[in-house]
């Protein structure tokens, strides 16, 4: 997602999804179905929670990754992930797991 516009859709009426140190807002997409892709990641990855700019840098690269292996299986949905702080602590592998866990959450509770 790019557009203020588009992240305040998500932000009006968000479904919450929450790991120790993530929450993922998700809400139905607004795109038309004839997009090539059915979901949108927005990042909202804030100062505050993550000090350094290079931390901040690192969560939204593996946020990214984990979304691009996993979006074939997730609904046509707009999401915005934020983080809580000390996750600057975890590493990567730590960070991608607690990305699964939500990600199969969403795929669970979004089967038709």
């Amino acid at each position: 997602m790019l557009t203020p516009g588009q992240f305040q859709t998500v932000f009006s009426k968000p479904v919450r999804y929450s790991s120790q140190h993530f929450t993922i807002l998700i809400s139905p997409t607004t795109l038309d179905n004839d997009s090539t892709s059915k979901n949108r990641l927005g990042l909202a990855i804030a100062k505050k929670r993550v000090k350094l700019a290079v931390q901040r840098n690192r969560m939204k690269r593996l946020v990214r990754e984990s979304f691009r292996l996993n979006q074939h299986k997730l609904p046509a949905i707009d999401m915005v992930v934020m983080v809580k702080s000390g996750i600057d602590q975890l590493d990567n592998t730590q960070i991608n797991k607690q990305l699964e866990k939500i990600w199969r959450k969403i795929i669970q509770r979004h089967k038709n």
